[in-house]
């Protein structure tokens, strides 16, 4: 079940381009991958490569956890965690969204499902389940 998300927490998670994804690995250990996102909804989207390591643990637990953090004092922050799995149909406008991001504007020919599979990209999609932290951000405490 999706967590309610407070307005300033949704705007914070929809301005901020980049995060700490947090995974665990087939021995127990935490996985922290520092990745572009944007959101939909309740939703956490974050393009990888499909042979990834933060790919295989969500595969194997179904579960991720996510920490984005303000760039300007006082560094606000948002720690979101819930149900992860991997997308590999319908995320050519999600990924173009996330390229974006990081290259400052969309890519010049228009990405389609088959050009990411040929490209080994998949999306990984977090359900926001709970707002573990949050800190500086628009009134919330």
């Amino acid at each position: 079940m999706a967590a309610t998300l407070e307005r300033p927490v949704r705007a914070f998670l929809a301005e901020q381009p980049v995060g700490v994804l947090a995974t665990t690995r087939r021995d127990g250990s935490i996985r922290q991958s520092v990745v572009y996102h944007v959101t939909d909804g309740d939703r956490i989207l974050i393009s990888t490569v499909a042979d990834r390591g933060k790919a295989h643990d969500v595969r194997r637990t179904g579960r991720a956890s996510y920490a984005v953090l303000g760039h300007e004092k006082p560094f606000p922050q948002v720690v979101v965690d819930g149900p992860a799995r991997i997308l590999e149909h319908g995320i050519a406008e999600p990924t173009m969204r996330i390229f974006e991001r990081i290259g400052g504007s969309r890519p010049p020919t228009p990405l389609t499902d088959q050009m990411l599979a040929g490209m080994k990209r998949v999306i990984v999609e977090i359900t926001i389940e709970s707002v573990k932290d949050v800190s500086y951000v628009g009134g919330v405490a």
